[in-house]
Protein backbone atom coordinates (compact mmCIF):
# COMPACT_ATOMS: atom_id res chain seq x y z
CA UNK A 1 0.00 0.00 0.00
CA UNK A 2 1.31 3.77 -0.71
CA UNK A 3 0.51 5.51 2.74
CA UNK A 4 1.24 8.73 0.57
CA UNK A 5 3.34 9.77 2.77
CA UNK A 6 7.11 10.39 1.05
CA UNK A 7 8.91 13.60 2.08
CA UNK A 8 7.32 13.55 5.18
CA UNK A 9 9.75 14.14 8.61
CA UNK A 10 8.35 11.35 11.35
CA UNK A 11 10.41 11.42 14.87
CA UNK A 12 10.03 7.97 16.46
CA UNK A 13 11.28 7.98 20.52
CA UNK A 14 12.39 4.41 21.67
CA UNK A 15 13.55 4.19 18.51
CA UNK A 16 16.74 2.01 18.63
CA UNK A 17 14.87 -1.15 19.08
CA UNK A 18 11.81 -2.71 19.04
CA UNK A 19 9.38 -1.42 17.76
CA UNK A 20 10.21 2.46 17.32
CA UNK A 21 13.25 0.54 14.95
CA UNK A 22 10.71 -2.06 13.36
CA UNK A 23 8.23 1.29 12.87
CA UNK A 24 11.24 3.38 11.06
CA UNK A 25 12.37 0.78 8.71
CA UNK A 26 8.66 0.65 6.95
CA UNK A 27 8.47 4.43 7.31
CA UNK A 28 11.67 4.67 5.96
CA UNK A 29 10.37 2.09 2.79
CA UNK A 30 7.40 4.90 2.46
CA UNK A 31 10.54 7.38 1.32
CA UNK A 32 9.93 8.86 4.75
CA UNK A 33 12.89 11.04 6.54
CA UNK A 34 13.26 9.62 9.87
CA UNK A 35 14.61 10.85 12.99
CA UNK A 36 15.36 8.09 15.92
CA UNK A 37 15.56 9.01 19.33
CA UNK A 38 16.26 6.88 22.35
CA UNK A 39 18.75 7.90 25.63
CA UNK A 40 21.84 5.29 24.06
CA UNK A 41 23.46 6.85 21.15
CA UNK A 42 25.76 3.75 20.83
CA UNK A 43 22.43 1.91 19.87
CA UNK A 44 21.00 4.77 18.27
CA UNK A 45 23.65 4.87 15.33
CA UNK A 46 23.42 1.47 14.50
CA UNK A 47 20.21 2.00 14.16
CA UNK A 48 20.20 4.91 12.07
CA UNK A 49 22.87 2.66 9.87
CA UNK A 50 20.03 0.03 9.16
CA UNK A 51 17.66 2.29 8.45
CA UNK A 52 19.69 4.73 6.37
CA UNK A 53 20.44 1.16 4.28
CA UNK A 54 16.38 0.96 3.81
CA UNK A 55 16.32 4.10 1.01
CA UNK A 56 19.59 6.03 0.36
CA UNK A 57 17.55 9.11 -0.38
CA UNK A 58 16.12 9.74 2.83
CA UNK A 59 17.77 11.89 5.51
CA UNK A 60 18.02 9.32 8.88
CA UNK A 61 19.38 11.49 12.06
CA UNK A 62 19.94 9.91 15.45
CA UNK A 63 19.55 12.08 18.39
CA UNK A 64 20.05 11.23 21.60
CA UNK A 65 17.75 12.37 24.73
CA UNK A 66 15.70 11.36 27.69
CA UNK A 67 12.29 12.06 28.37
CA UNK A 68 12.00 11.99 31.98
CA UNK A 69 14.21 15.54 31.12
CA UNK A 70 11.96 18.39 29.88
CA UNK A 71 14.98 20.07 28.67
CA UNK A 72 16.34 17.18 26.74
CA UNK A 73 12.48 16.84 24.92
CA UNK A 74 12.57 20.23 23.93
CA UNK A 75 16.20 19.95 22.78
CA UNK A 76 15.35 17.32 20.23
CA UNK A 77 12.46 18.79 19.35
CA UNK A 78 14.45 21.97 18.63
CA UNK A 79 16.84 19.43 16.45
CA UNK A 80 14.49 18.42 14.31
CA UNK A 81 12.94 22.19 13.49
CA UNK A 82 16.39 22.71 12.78
CA UNK A 83 17.55 19.92 10.52
CA UNK A 84 14.69 19.14 8.84
CA UNK A 85 12.40 22.02 9.50
CA UNK A 86 10.13 20.19 11.97
CA UNK A 87 7.89 16.58 12.25
CA UNK A 88 5.12 16.06 10.91
CA UNK A 89 4.09 12.33 11.89
CA UNK A 90 5.41 11.93 15.84
CA UNK A 91 5.65 8.07 17.73
CA UNK A 92 6.19 7.93 21.08
CA UNK A 93 7.47 4.47 21.66
CA UNK A 94 9.63 4.83 24.30
CA UNK A 95 8.90 3.78 27.53
CA UNK A 96 9.70 1.20 30.30
CA UNK A 97 8.11 -1.39 32.90
CA UNK A 98 9.08 0.70 35.82
CA UNK A 99 8.47 -0.81 38.82
CA UNK A 100 7.21 -3.94 39.70
CA UNK A 101 5.44 -6.17 42.58
CA UNK A 102 2.96 -6.08 45.42
CA UNK A 103 0.77 -3.30 45.49
CA UNK A 104 1.68 -2.52 49.04
CA UNK A 105 5.76 -2.82 48.98
CA UNK A 106 5.82 0.22 46.15
CA UNK A 107 6.78 3.34 46.89
CA UNK A 108 6.02 6.78 46.35
CA UNK A 109 9.56 6.62 44.23
CA UNK A 110 8.13 3.66 42.22
CA UNK A 111 5.26 5.19 40.83
CA UNK A 112 7.18 8.50 40.33
CA UNK A 113 9.76 7.29 38.60
CA UNK A 114 7.34 4.60 36.48
CA UNK A 115 4.90 7.99 35.75
CA UNK A 116 7.67 10.49 34.95
CA UNK A 117 9.24 7.90 32.05
CA UNK A 118 5.87 6.28 30.57
CA UNK A 119 3.42 8.99 30.97
CA UNK A 120 4.83 12.00 31.50
CA UNK A 121 7.37 11.09 28.94
CA UNK A 122 4.68 11.57 26.49
CA UNK A 123 3.16 14.25 27.85
CA UNK A 124 6.52 16.27 27.05
CA UNK A 125 6.82 14.48 24.03
CA UNK A 126 3.25 16.05 22.61
CA UNK A 127 4.04 19.11 24.28
CA UNK A 128 7.19 19.62 22.68
CA UNK A 129 5.92 18.58 19.21
CA UNK A 130 2.33 19.73 18.25
CA UNK A 131 3.66 23.50 17.82
CA UNK A 132 5.59 21.82 14.61
CA UNK A 133 2.50 19.61 13.50
CA UNK A 134 0.39 22.89 13.87
CA UNK A 135 3.40 25.01 11.44
CA UNK A 136 3.00 21.87 8.91
CA UNK A 137 -1.05 22.22 9.05
CA UNK A 138 -0.92 18.49 8.82
CA UNK A 139 0.23 15.70 11.34
CA UNK A 140 -0.06 12.47 12.91
CA UNK A 141 0.91 11.49 16.33
CA UNK A 142 0.64 7.83 17.51
CA UNK A 143 1.26 6.74 21.34
CA UNK A 144 1.95 3.66 22.37
CA UNK A 145 0.37 2.35 24.99
CA UNK A 146 -0.28 -1.64 26.31
CA UNK A 147 -2.61 -4.04 26.63
CA UNK A 148 -2.40 -3.64 30.64
CA UNK A 149 -4.47 0.16 30.04
CA UNK A 150 -7.57 -2.52 29.41
CA UNK A 151 -6.64 -5.87 31.50
CA UNK A 152 -4.10 -4.58 34.16
CA UNK A 153 -1.54 -6.96 35.62
CA UNK A 154 -1.80 -6.78 39.43
CA UNK A 155 2.35 -6.74 40.33
CA UNK A 156 2.71 -3.77 37.67
CA UNK A 157 0.08 -1.13 38.90
CA UNK A 158 2.27 2.03 38.09
CA UNK A 159 2.50 0.81 34.35
CA UNK A 160 -1.33 -0.32 34.46
CA UNK A 161 -2.13 3.11 35.32
CA UNK A 162 0.31 4.60 33.12
CA UNK A 163 -0.80 3.17 29.91
CA UNK A 164 -4.82 3.68 30.39
CA UNK A 165 -3.18 7.48 31.04
CA UNK A 166 -1.84 7.66 27.57
CA UNK A 167 -5.07 6.39 25.66
CA UNK A 168 -7.00 9.01 28.09
CA UNK A 169 -4.62 11.52 26.63
CA UNK A 170 -4.65 10.65 23.24
CA UNK A 171 -8.09 10.91 23.00
CA UNK A 172 -7.97 14.12 24.93
CA UNK A 173 -5.30 15.82 21.88
CA UNK A 174 -7.63 13.92 19.33
CA UNK A 175 -10.37 17.02 20.40
CA UNK A 176 -7.95 19.77 20.61
CA UNK A 177 -6.33 19.92 17.87
CA UNK A 178 -8.35 18.11 14.94
CA UNK A 179 -9.49 20.92 13.10
CA UNK A 180 -6.00 21.60 12.71
CA UNK A 181 -5.32 18.76 10.64
CA UNK A 182 -3.33 16.75 13.57
CA UNK A 183 -4.71 13.62 14.20
CA UNK A 184 -3.60 11.48 17.35
CA UNK A 185 -4.41 8.05 18.01
CA UNK A 186 -3.22 4.97 20.46
CA UNK A 187 -1.80 1.47 19.48
CA UNK A 188 -1.72 -1.11 22.25
CA UNK A 189 0.45 -4.04 21.66
CA UNK A 190 0.65 -7.64 23.99
CA UNK A 191 3.72 -9.19 24.86
CA UNK A 192 5.58 -8.53 21.95
CA UNK A 193 9.62 -9.69 21.02
CA UNK A 194 11.28 -6.30 22.47
CA UNK A 195 14.28 -5.83 24.87
CA UNK A 196 11.48 -5.17 27.55
CA UNK A 197 9.89 -8.30 27.32
CA UNK A 198 13.22 -10.25 26.74
CA UNK A 199 14.53 -9.01 30.03
CA UNK A 200 11.13 -9.64 31.64
CA UNK A 201 11.74 -13.60 30.60
CA UNK A 202 15.13 -13.48 31.38
CA UNK A 203 14.73 -12.33 35.01
CA UNK A 204 11.80 -15.55 34.74
CA UNK A 205 13.94 -18.18 33.57
CA UNK A 206 16.55 -16.82 36.19
CA UNK A 207 13.98 -17.34 38.59
CA UNK A 208 12.51 -20.73 37.23
CA UNK A 209 15.91 -22.52 36.54
CA UNK A 210 14.39 -22.75 33.10
CA UNK A 211 15.77 -21.59 29.44
CA UNK A 212 14.25 -18.65 28.11
CA UNK A 213 11.65 -20.43 25.34
CA UNK A 214 10.61 -22.28 28.30
CA UNK A 215 9.99 -19.29 30.66
CA UNK A 216 8.25 -17.81 27.93
CA UNK A 217 5.90 -20.86 27.39
CA UNK A 218 5.37 -20.74 30.91
CA UNK A 219 4.14 -17.49 30.79
CA UNK A 220 2.01 -17.53 28.08
CA UNK A 221 0.25 -20.58 29.38
CA UNK A 222 0.13 -19.09 33.03
CA UNK A 223 0.35 -14.63 32.23
CA UNK A 224 -1.62 -14.69 29.19
CA UNK A 225 -4.04 -17.30 29.00
CA UNK A 226 -6.23 -15.83 26.58
CA UNK A 227 -3.59 -14.96 24.05
CA UNK A 228 -4.96 -16.71 21.05
CA UNK A 229 -2.45 -16.58 18.76
CA UNK A 230 -0.17 -18.80 21.29
CA UNK A 231 2.80 -16.68 20.77
CA UNK A 232 4.81 -13.30 21.36
CA UNK A 233 4.15 -10.95 18.54
CA UNK A 234 6.61 -9.90 16.12
CA UNK A 235 7.88 -5.84 16.65
CA UNK A 236 6.83 -5.40 12.20
CA UNK A 237 3.36 -6.85 13.42
CA UNK A 238 2.64 -3.34 15.61
CA UNK A 239 4.89 -1.41 13.35
CA UNK A 240 2.50 -2.17 10.35
CA UNK A 241 -0.33 -0.44 12.88
CA UNK A 242 1.97 2.60 13.65
CA UNK A 243 3.02 3.00 9.86
CA UNK A 244 -0.98 3.00 8.78
CA UNK A 245 -2.28 5.42 11.66
CA UNK A 246 0.95 7.77 10.84
CA UNK A 247 -0.33 7.51 6.90
CA UNK A 248 -2.78 10.13 4.37
CA UNK A 249 -4.47 6.82 4.54
CA UNK A 250 -5.86 7.18 8.26
CA UNK A 251 -6.60 10.39 7.36
CA UNK A 252 -10.87 9.38 9.20
CA UNK A 253 -9.23 7.92 12.32
CA UNK A 254 -8.59 9.85 15.16
CA UNK A 255 -8.97 9.23 18.65
CA UNK A 256 -8.96 5.47 18.21
CA UNK A 257 -6.83 2.76 20.08
CA UNK A 258 -5.58 -0.17 18.33
CA UNK A 259 -4.91 -3.60 20.30
CA UNK A 260 -2.46 -5.22 18.41
CA UNK A 261 -2.74 -8.01 21.27
CA UNK A 262 -3.33 -11.35 19.50
CA UNK A 263 -6.30 -12.23 21.41
CA UNK A 264 -4.62 -11.37 24.99
CA UNK A 265 -7.58 -9.18 26.13
CA UNK A 266 -10.14 -11.60 27.44
CA UNK A 267 -12.84 -8.51 26.78
CA UNK A 268 -14.38 -7.46 23.77
CA UNK A 269 -14.12 -3.81 24.77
Amino acid sequence: MNLNIKGKVAVITGGDSGLGLATAKLLAAEGVHIVLSDIEQNSLDKAAEEVSAIDGDIKVLAIKADLSSNESVLALAAKVQSELGGANIVINCAGARGAAGDFLTLTDEDWQQTIDIDLLGAVRVCRAFIPQLQQKGWGRMVLVSSENAYQPYEEESPYNACKAGIINLSKCLSRAYSKEGLLFNCVSPAFIETPMTDAMMDELAEEKGTSKEEAVQWFLKNKRPHMAVGRRGKPEEVAAVIAFLSSEQASFVNGSNYRVDGGAVESAF
